[in-house]
């Protein structure tokens, strides 16, 4: 189907997210779907997280870190699957869908679906851009604190299209999604590759140089291996001054929103492998002199050194960094770029050298010993600089260019869902096509390449109410 299909007649829903809907739908308040439960004493079920891409799953199975509780389990929620929680969060994402059960925060509302619904279907419905743009009208409280009021949310007002069709569109959109997601993750994958590369390249340029025929010697570093004859060794702390950062006070108001650039692990890792000419945030001339860290010139090179380690820029003005980082300024021998493009190459060994209980951290010491092998011609050095600006900028290009297919099949992914669940396009005739064996990757491609385009499948027109 290359045409959008849609119902023959719509009716104005009278829901100001929802706009017109399929006459047959009907529209009831939420009350009617969901009953709100709070049943407690259950501290041996595993505990959830309710997170907005993921859904509500095993604390277990969360990437990221999360504070566990340890006592009062007895006064946690019981959810089960199939459940939906709406979480202090949830007018930002939706409200989201139990894939398990557990014991969740006693601070979430959760759901039970009552009616004869299907799950699935309003699983898609309550995280679609069009029903959280709705939720604005639901929230209470200011600032941190808001959180959508259970009273109102039960009486606003939700969608029923027919069992019948609720399937349907459930299913549909199980099928296109799935499809939608194997193309975003191998153009994920090339991203990842295209990386390597470029990687590759920089490594191979600064411990073997541009010419291929150059005599080789071993370097007596096992990491390292052999580099190029004419080649000199040195260490860090013979080549580059090393400076530690710090933080002044925050609970001192004149030490903070200077002018003065300061950059934390988060700047650095914004820009890993460019340039860094602002930061986040600033600090004045008395927080520079309330604490230990330095002013540093333009051209320094900074790194991250904990969580993670060797994260790495090039500073375009002056500025200083807090603990997290430590910097560089080169002396003659060797440039900041150079040295940026070789410590870029090393991350793998800067994070090697990372010691500690707590937390990973790399010394001062362990820093300034790195060796760097440099050519003692300052022309060689700079050819190989230009190569890997050259080469660099090519393939950053090409993972612009897919960066910017996959940002628009991802707003394709979420036009399609908030189309299907509002009943702006009609899926009931939909038929899921039988599976191939394996998708090959140009099958998927040409799937999806109106979708790269801003011209999806299904074109919408949000303008037809």
């Amino acid at each position: 189907m290359k045409n959008p299909i849609k119902y023959t007649t719509y009716k104005d829903s009278e829901v100001e997210w929802l706009h017109e809907i399929p006459s047959r739908w009907k529209i009831v308040k939420a009350k009617r779907i969901f009953h709100e439960t709070s049943i407690k004493n259950h501290p041996d079920e595993p505990l959830l997280a309710s997170t907005q891409t993921k859904g509500v799953i095993p604390k277990s199975l969360y990437e990221n870190t999360t504070v566990t509780a340890t006592k009062n389990f007895e006064t946690l929620k019981f959810v089960r699957k199939g459940d939906f929680v709406i979480s202090l969060r949830s007018f930002q994402g939706g409200i989201e869908y139990a894939h398990y059960q557990g014991i969740i925060s006693p601070a979430y509302t959760i759901l039970e679906p009552q009616e004869v619904v299907v799950h699935n279907y309003y699983r898609y419905l309550l995280k679609s851009k069009h029903y959280i743009s709705g939720l604005t009208l639901l929230v209470t409280g200011i600032r941190e604190g808001q959180n959508i009021d259970t009273g109102k949310f039960k009486d606003s007002f939700l969608p029923i299209p027919t069992i019948d069709e609720q399937i349907k569109i459930a299913a549909f959109l199980d099928y296109k999604l799935a499809k939608i997601d194997r193309f975003i993750r191998k153009k994920k994958q090339l991203i990842k590759l295209l990386n390597e590369q470029k990687a590759a390249i920089i490594n191979n340029a600064v411990t073997k140089g541009l010419n291929p025929k150059a005599k080789m010697k071993p370097s007596g570093i096992e990491w390292l291996g052999d580099i190029p004859e004419h080649w000199k060794i040195n260490k860090i702390k013979y080549i580059a001054d090393t400076y530690n950062g710090s933080t002044p006070k925050s609970s001192i108001l004149e030490y903070w929103n200077g002018n003065i650039n300061w950059a934390t692990p988060e700047d650095i890792s914004k820009v890993n492998g460019g340039n860094l000419s602002e930061t986040k945030r600033k600090i004045t001339d008395k927080g520079l002199e309330s604490c230990g860290t330095t002013l540093l010139p333009k051209n320094s090179v900074i790194l991250t050194t904990r969580a993670p380690i060797g994260n790495v820029t090039l500073s375009e003005v002056e500025m200083c960094t807090n603990q997290g980082c430590k910097s560089l300024v080169p002396k003659s021998s060797i440039s900041g770029k150079y040295l940026r493009a070789y410590l870029v190459a090393k991350k793998n060994v800067l994070d090697s050298l990372g010691r500690g209980t707590t937390f990973m951290e790399l010394s001062t010491y362990q820093l300034k010993n790195l060796a760097i092998p440099h050519s003692p011609n300052e022309y060689e050095s700079l050819e190989i600089l230009n190569f890997i600006e050259t080469e660099s900028l090519n393939i950053e290009g090409i993972i612009s260019t897919i960066e910017k297919e996959i940002a628009l099949t991802q707003e394709y992914r979420t036009a399609l869902i908030a189309e299907a669940v509002t009943g702006k396009i009609d899926v009931r005739d939909f038929v899921i096509p039988e599976e191939k064996e394996e998708e090959t990757y140009e099958e998927l491609e040409e799937e999806l390449s109106l979708a790269a385009e801003g011209e999806a499948e299904y074109e919408t027109d949000e303008n037809h109410h």
